[in-house]
């Protein structure tokens, strides 16, 4: 059983949970939501469970809600900072779930950066709080995954000159590694195609538009392959994401968030997927944000929600079945 966080209870997770139930109700996947009952009870029958073991049977018939009190009544599209404990300990006890055996996997409903950091949350979102929890900081990866792409930002939630300052050969190869891994052990490829994209135009053009190809992608994607791993590049960003080229590789390493998750988002918006590579769990997202202009106008789309919650159960099933 899948086990589904509240998220930001001003957002549109709870419309987007109950159309995913009415959604699966009778084939599945099967999820239980840890949050505040009353968020579901507008859109669907809910009943109240203790466990998520309680969940199966009750599926098909009405939501399972692991309950969770609120601080205060939630107001859709206003966000209010006195809920943010409740979202906090939402993903808290929901990885405690999945390390305990209770639960298959965390499927997290969006969450306000804002909201929560001002109570004192001290991560920049959900990957590095969800890392901190399975006692691996530092190693998580994000990767966002859709039907026709997938790629891993190797810089992520930065000011875009940060991210050049950050950029490093240890991280490329550090996030590279974890990425194979990740591919090998949870989506069943035995040896992914890794294509990294350049950070300059025209990946640098041998200097003429920027050395960091020569002095940090190049010497990082030689170790790599060194190592074993299939892995090519620097290739210029701006023909990467073509078709034809989309075709030789299984995840593109780009070098910033943007560059990564424009073109993601561009053919995959509705199916994308927030997958954390790296954690000893397995974790999805839908790959958009609380939408509180669009809460409680029952217009939310469900489908990158729906997308999670079968991308999880396939990974649960791979990396039971994979060597």
């Amino acid at each position: 059983m899948l086990v589904l966080t509240q998220g930001d209870p001003a957002g549109i997770g709870p419309e987007i949970t109950a159309k995913a139930w009415q959604a699966n109700r009778q084939h599945g996947p099967g999820f239980v939501f840890l949050g505040a009952p009353e968020l579901l009870q507008p859109f669907v029958p809910v009943q109240t469970v203790a466990a998520p073991a309680e969940a199966a049977t009750i599926f098909p018939h009405a939501l399972p809600v692991l309950p969770l009190e609120l601080a205060t009544p939630a107001l859709a599209g206003q966000p209010d900072s006195r809920n943010a404990p409740s979202v906090i300990e939402s993903i808290a006890r929901a990885v405690a779930l999945v390390q305990q055996g209770q639960a298959s996997a965390v499927v997290t409903n969006p969450i306000s950066k804002e909201v929560v950091q001002k109570t004192g949350f001290a991560h920049p979102g959900h990957t590095s709080y969800l890392a901190e929890l399975c006692n691996v900081p530092g190693q998580d990866v994000m990767m966002l995954a859709g039907p026709s792409l997938r790629v891993v930002p190797v810089t992520v939630h930065v000011a875009l000159r940060q991210a050049i300052q950050q950029l490093s050969a240890d991280l490329i190869i550090r996030t590279a590694r974890t990425v194979a891994q990740g591919l090998r052990r949870d989506f069943a490829l035995p040896s992914p195609r890794i294509a990294v994209a350049g950070l300059n135009p025209h990946a640098g053009e041998n200097g003429l538009m920027g050395t960091e190809e020569q002095n940090i992608i190049l010497p990082a994607i030689r170790t790599l392959q060194a190592e074993g791993l299939n892995i090519t590049g620097p290739y210029p960003p701006d023909t990467l994401f073509t078709p034809h080229a989309r075709a030789k590789y299984d995840v593109a390493l780009c070098m910033y968030h943007d560059q990564g998750l424009i073109p993601l988002k561009t053919l995959d918006m509705a199916e994308g997927v927030n997958v954390t590579l790296g954690l000893p769990i397995i974790r999805t997202s839908p790959d958009h944000g609380t939408a509180f202009d669009i809460a409680g106008s029952n217009s939310a789309d469900p489908s990158s929600l729906l997308a999670a919650l079968r991308l999880a159960a396939t990974l649960v099933h791979n990396r039971k079945n994979t060597p």
